[in-house]
């Protein structure tokens, strides 16, 4: 077993003792059943039965499980070889809901196939657009990132699953006593105590839950309802794929902004897995994006909600410097496993919002930091600040303004959606503008 500077630190291609492999696959399984709540809210939206949504819950984890393990293990065509676990896309949830709402699950499943196949086609593409990211505008993406999971987190962290619900005083405790519990093990802690650093703040938060508020225990006993095992009920809900030429359009759109988010976290991953880079190496990015298609394609066969790259789980590798692929793998096959066991999943649907609020903020804010110091790793001009300040200010309105663009023309909307893929494409688009007159005087003297 080799192992770097620090102890219980494992690089990207080593595999960590039983052990230490079996419990970093539970952390990083805990922070993907954060998604869990996309399907549980689709069902709610569609009126979905009990059974309905207990079976699109396992497609889904299923899909996400197997994405996992595709995008990790290595393989010679497909996969990026990082540990970089997959998980429900909320990207993909407003538009699938309309398609469900349109043409039921079966045009629902066929549009998110299509998605897929878009982004696989698009995977090809990356390796040969080099000369548009440069390393701010990498460092830039990377940083957004983890902005664009800010709004999940502060929402999570403040105990709120509804835009009027009321902030309750206990619910900022348990979200400040978990973060710090996460932050100050990963400091101060050594050894095991820093390598699940994250684990030891969610349980720690959710022990306090458990204390301080004796209602939670009522929904505890909720699980008693749900079977310890379960194949999924297949019903006629489920049955068929259909497509509608009408709805191409929104899906190739959220297609191309899914893979600018996965080229982010894939950029990432490799950053943390490969510092001796001195530039981003586009072959694992260009598997990891086929991996990405093809797992959003797989979930629509399955009849799940369509995945996405995992930007929390990053930069939980990051802040723990465990970065072995064989943990995602690991939490990919304990994500399949868990899919037909309805009370486990039950029980881990219940960690309190502020747990998992703490949990993400503490992963994202990895992903920030990470994408400032590549930005600003080389010198700085005028026109740097430009292409990133206007491209920020633009990207960053889809967060703070949505009613704006609710209005504005449909073409605005499409590209107009949220920070990450907005601000990726105007900071690409910029930079070819404002460095056009370098490139013609380049051709004169040529």
């Amino acid at each position: 077993m080799a192992k770097d500077a620090k102890l219980y630190e494992y690089a990207v291609n080593q595999v960590p003792p039983v052990v230490h492999l079996f419990i970093s696959s539970i952390q990083h399984s805990l922070l993907m059943v954060v998604s869990l709540a996309l399907p549980i809210l689709f069902a709610g939206q569609v009126n979905g039965t009990a059974e309905f949504a207990a079976s699109l819950i396992t497609f889904s984890m299923v899909a996400a499980g197997l994405g996992s393990i595709i995008q990790s293990v290595g393989l010679p065509f497909v996969g990026s070889g990082y540990l970089c676990p997959n998980v429900c896309g909320p990207s993909y949830f407003s538009l699938s809901l309309s398609a469900a709402w349109v043409g039921g699950i079966p045009l629902m499943r066929g549009m998110i196939i299509i998605a897929g196949l878009v982004e696989m086609a698009i995977a090809p593409i990356i390796q040969k657009l080099k000369k548009i990211f440069p390393t701010f505008i990498v460092g830039l993406v990377m940083a957004m990132v983890g902005v664009s999971v800010i709004k999940v987190s502060i929402t999570s962290f403040f105990g709120l699953a509804f835009r009027d619900d009321a902030i309750q005083r206990m619910d900022i405790f348990v979200g400040m006593f978990s973060l710090l519990v996460m932050v100050l093990t990963n400091l101060w802690g050594k050894g095991f105590v820093k390598m699940y650093c994250l684990l030891i703040g969610m349980l720690s938060g959710w022990l306090l839950v458990l204390i301080l508020i004796p209602q939670y225990w009522h929904h505890l006993a909720a699980v008693k309802k749900f079977p310890i095992f379960a194949l999924p009920a297949i019903g006629p809900e489920f049955r068929g794929i259909t497509f509608d030429f009408k709805m191409l359009i929104p899906f190739i759109i959220i297609a191309i902004g899914g893979s600018l988010k996965s080229f982010g976290n894939l950029l990432v991953a490799q950053k943390i897995s490969e510092p001796e880079l001195k530039e981003p190496n586009f072959v694992p990015i260009r598997k990891g994006l086929l991996a990405d298609g093809f797992s959003t394609a797989l979930a629509g066969l399955l009849g799940g909600m369509a995945v996405d790259t995992s930007s929390s789980n990053i930069g939980l590798a990051g802040a723990t410097k465990v970065l072995s692929r064989w943990i995602s793998v690991g939490a990919g096959i304990f994500f399949v496993i868990m899919a037909f066991f309805p009370k486990f999943v039950a029980i881990l649907s219940m960690i309190p919002k502020p747990v998992l609020g703490a949990a993400i903020i503490f992963s994202g804010s990895f992903m920030i930091c990470t994408g400032l110091l590549e930005m600003f790793s080389e010198k700085w001009n005028q026109r740097k600040t430009f292409v990133v300040g206007i491209s920020l200010f633009f990207g960053l309105s889809t967060a703070f303004l949505p009613g704006l663009y609710a209005r504005a023309p449909h073409f605005i909307q499409t590209f107009f959606t949220d920070p990450l893929p907005t601000t990726t494409i105007i900071a690409i688009v910029l930079n070819q503008v404002f460095n056009l007159d370098i490139v013609l005087e380049n051709l004169r003297k040529k």
